[in-house]
């Protein structure tokens, strides 16, 4: 049974900074591409970073230079460090993993991040 199970959410004031993790169970995590979406109420989930099992990342441009991704492939984590939070930034956070041949796609249940003052 596939397990993607994200902590590290809360609230922060803008400007501040937090630290996502996402613990993979269920999965061959190294065969996956590992990635961190986002969704606020009303819009589409939205992808926020992807690190693939061959180390590359990409980033949505309203994050780059302020969040970085990374992961850990002895421990099946993915971590998603934020600094320089704004209320744009506000969403509920959620992890993937995602691989082709054959195609699956596995979300966590989220996570909650909230930027206020």
């Amino acid at each position: 049974q596939v397990q993607l199970v994200e902590s590290g959410g809360g609230l922060v004031q803008p400007g501040g900074s937090l630290r996502l993790s996402c613990a993979a169970s269920g999965v061959s995590f190294r065969a996956y591409t590992m990635g961190w979406y986002r969704q606020v109420p009303g819009k589409q989930r939205e992808l926020v970073a992807v690190i693939t099992n061959g180390n590359e990342l990409k980033y949505a441009e309203s994050v780059k230079g302020r969040f970085t991704i990374s992961r850990d492939n002895a421990q099946n984590t993915v971590d998603l460090l934020m600094n320089s939070l704004n209320h744009e930034d506000t969403a509920v956070y959620y992890c993937n993993a995602a691989r082709e041949l054959p195609s699956r796609s596995f979300w966590g249940q989220g996570t909650k991040v909230t930027v206020s003052s």
